[in-house]
């Protein structure tokens, strides 16, 4: 039986995408509704790796306090090339606040930053479309509830169906040719581990680990993607195996890291990503229908922004929301207002999210190509257009004000 119910806006996805934008809008004084699949929220992939750029993001969220406590601030990195001969290594700084926190810990920490109610699970959108009477957007649900709301913001990862909604079809997604593993080592006595971000490469496969407490240490494991891979994905035995094989020649110690790791933390993913000039022409709005975080601008890893990016957005999205405030009843009909809203949300992340998918898309087809002549073409572009490395950190999204 189908029942129909009005709410002013509606989140699908309750990732940290989601949540961070339900909470960005509950501190304007804005109700939202969350809605996620799942029979709970679920923190895929282990951590998130925050720079200053997504620390002053969730200062304006008002949870970095909280946050801080979860995890070590990292002081410094170092780059080890491991070949034929004696390891090269070679040190590099990190610029501002640096920390890698369990992407349970966050989504925890917003989810309790929300109003009662907020958050609804067991929710899955079957289809939205545009009323042709109002113009707000309506909500299948998977249960037969029907929502009409007048603002629908797409926070459901790289196979969002809301992108497909609004002509960004997830389906013209791209890929790189490598594939990324992570996963968690607790060391119950405490490890040796220092408080930086190491990188180990050798050939076409990286390590990167960082500690998260005394205690806990994050890694991940960058490598070309087999034909395997689809199977190996869904057993966590088998990604242990797998990355033990492609870590052949690597630090003694690495290696005992990742025969040591927990095995319900694993994941193997492939990196799919929105090609940068998709976010130059894409509309990513239709009606009042509008996206955010992978949703709108996935990207690979390479240079760990797509969590504080998707914060970012929250924090832009809901301010622009707030200069008229959604669901007040002077402004019943009034959709075009919204509209515009929203496109003055896209115009000021387009640039942003375009530069780091750039960015970010330059270093992976460096790591995919086996070519000394692309890599030499890829290193040069990058020298030119991201010469300093930590550009990407000094960025503030602004307050919610």
């Amino acid at each position: 039986m189908e029942r129909s119910v009005d709410m002013d806006i509606v989140i699908v996805g309750g990732g940290i995408c989601g949540l961070a934008t339900a909470l960005a809008l509950h501190r304007k004084r804005i109700k939202s509704l969350v809605l996620e699949r799942s029979k709970e929220l679920r923190a895929t992939g282990a951590a998130i790796i925050v720079q200053s750029n997504g620390w002053y993001a969730l200062h304006h969220l008002g949870v970095a306090s909280i946050l801080r406590q979860t995890a070590i601030q990292i002081k410094g990195g170092r780059l080890i090339v491991v070949g034929e001969g004696e390891p090269k290594e070679m040190p590099f700084g990190v610029n501002g606040e640096l920390r890698c926190l369990k992407r349970s810990d966050l989504m925890k920490v917003m989810a309790n930053s929300l109003p009662e109610g907020t958050i609804r699970t067991c929710c899955e959108v079957l289809s939205v479309e545009l009323d042709p009477l109002t113009h707000y957007p309506r909500l299948m649900l998977t249960n037969g509830t029907i929502l009409q709301a007048r603002v629908v913001i797409g926070c459901d990862g790289v196979n969002s169906c809301i992108a497909n909604m609004v002509g960004s079809n997830p389906t013209k997604l791209m890929l790189f040719s490598t594939c990324v593993a992570r996963g968690f080592t607790n060391y119950p006595s405490g490890h040796q581990f220092a408080s930086e971000f190491v990188v180990i490469s050798r050939g076409q496969v990286q390590l990167g680990t960082m500690p998260v407490t005394h205690n806990l240490v994050y890694w991940f494991i960058t490598r070309l993607r087999t034909s395997q891979d689809s199977t190996i994905s869904k057993d966590a035995h088998l990604i242990r195996v797998s990355l033990m094989e492609s870590m052949m020649g690597f630090p003694v110690q690495s290696m005992e890291m990742i025969r040591n790791s927990e095995l319900e933390s694993l994941h193997l993913t492939e990196l799919k990503y929105r090609p940068p000039w998709d976010l130059i022409f894409n509309k990513f709005r239709k009606g009042t229908i509008t996206l955010a975080g992978d949703s709108m601008h996935a990207t690979g890893p390479f240079i760990a922004q797509g969590g504080s990016a998707s914060i970012e957005d929250a924090v832009v999205l809901a301010r622009w929301l707030a200069h008229k405030k959604v669901g007040s009843r002077e402004s019943n009909n009034n959709f075009m207002v919204e509209e515009a809203l929203i496109d003055q949300y896209v115009k000021e992340r387009r640039k942003r999210i375009m530069w780091l998918s750039f960015n970010s898309f330059l270093i992976g087809k460096k790591l995919d190509t086996k070519s000394f002549i692309v890599r030499s073409i890829i290193i040069a572009i990058l020298v030119v257009l991201f010469r300093d490395p930590n550009w990407h950190t000094q960025y503030d999204c602004g307050t919610l004000q």
